[in-house]
């Protein structure tokens, strides 16, 4: 079973001119990318996610301020990721229940292997629990 895990991309530049740092499918990024969005102006006091996907993956950044997930496989084992500067990615397989927080003003850039199907969502908590 895949697992969630950080990537940490390169950041090129310099504090006097800037930074970027690049995404590039099947190469830092580690599947083929058929889906870009972003999130922003999400309340911090609002709880996001809730939901596991059964085939889609995802890569996503903090491109601002910090997002916190909590991640729950289908064996219960349960991790927390801190996404608080913009080359830091977390890479999220499919099968895996996320609960997400943002801070104020945070922006989540996500990078998707798939097209939005809504039939892909589980968003029941207890039917992913069932869910092996």
């Amino acid at each position: 079973m895949k697992k969630p895990y950080v990537i940490n991309l390169s950041k090129i530049g310099s504090s006097t001119l800037g930074y970027i740092t690049v995404a590039e499918e099947l190469d830092n990024v580690p599947f083929e990318i058929k889906r870009v969005y972003w999130t922003y102006f999400t309340p911090h006091d609002v709880q996001r996610g809730g939901h596991a996907h059964k085939e889609l993956e995802q890569f996503i950044f903090a491109v601002s301020g910090v997002i916190e997930f909590t991640t729950e496989d289908t064996s219960g084992n349960k991790e927390t990721f801190i996404l608080d500067s913009p080359e830091k990615g977390l890479y999220i397989p499919a099968k895996i229940w996320r609960d997400i927080k943002f801070s104020h003003n945070a922006v989540l850039l996500c990078l998707a292997s798939e097209h939005y199907v809504e039939d892909d969502y589980i968003r029941d908590y207890n039917e992913f629990k069932k869910w092996k």
